[in-house]
């Protein structure tokens, strides 16, 4: 992990335009769960519902586009990226570097939140807010990686991203059974099951199925994303 780069993505990951749409997320998830708390119906069913499809299903992988595509596309599209890319710095240490930062900028405004919001819910029953927040560290961790990509492969990341976000994981994801099984939502899911209480939370993988999932297309989304890092740094010297 190299400092300067890491310093100088964090910068512009909280910078003020993007910081603001940051705090979207976790300030509108903790209002929801707010105004839910005082609700008299199944605290365990509207749980579920604002953490799970609300929280992990739609607000977590917009936030993982923001985050993902901001530590890199920004530097793409403006050019800056050359400054950084003339530094003797192996491609693979900016690509980690980057994606510890996007990991832990997405940690910091989602599982925390998520933490906060189940326990406001639901209190400490069921090991439901630590389930959801385990779901939101995985999950949040591979949309980075993924979303990193999207940043280095295209210059419309963030509307591929967009489509995938809102199309494939909040709705396919959820509602078609056969495609679950490629959902990063559901590996989630399936992480927070094995932490919560039984029949706490409910997942369509498998925990056997989804941690290699989850740890195969991380690897491969980062290693993709430094070879097209690359390939920026051999078009530039043509």
């Amino acid at each position: 992990m190299n400092p300067t780069v890491a310093r100088l993505t964090l910068r512009g990951l909280l910078g003020r335009r993007r910081g603001i749409l940051l705090l979207v997320v976790p300030a509108l998830l903790l209002f929801v769960s707010a105004i839910a708390s005082g609700s008299s119906g199944d605290k365990h069913d509207l749980t579920v519902k604002i953490l799970g499809q609300l929280g992990l299903g739609t607000l977590l992988p917009i936030l993982g586009l923001v985050v993902g595509t901001g530590a890199i596309a920004t530097e793409i599209d403006d050019g800056s990226i050359v400054y950084l890319l003339a530094k003797p710095l192996p491609r693979w240490k900016i690509i980690t570097t980057k994606l510890v930062v996007a990991v832990g900028t997405t940690w910091v405004f989602a599982a925390v939140p998520t933490l906060l919001s189940g326990l406001l819910l639901y209190g400490t029953k069921d090991n439901l807010a630590l389930g959801y927040t385990a779901a939101t560290l995985v999950a949040g961790a591979v949309y980075s990686a993924l979303f990193l990509l999207l940043g280095v492969a295209t210059r419309h990341a963030v509307v591929a991203g967009l489509g995938y976000a809102l199309i494939w994981e909040s709705l396919i994801g959820n509602f078609v059974k056969g495609a679950r099984t490629l959902s990063v939502q559901q590996w989630g899911l399936s992480v927070g099951q094995a932490v919560a209480g039984d029949g706490a939370i409910t997942a369509g993988v498998s925990l056997g199925v989804a941690v290699p999932l989850l740890l195969v297309l991380t690897v491969a989304a980062t290693v993709l994303a430094s070879v097209k890092l690359a390939g920026l740094t051999l078009a530039a010297d043509e």
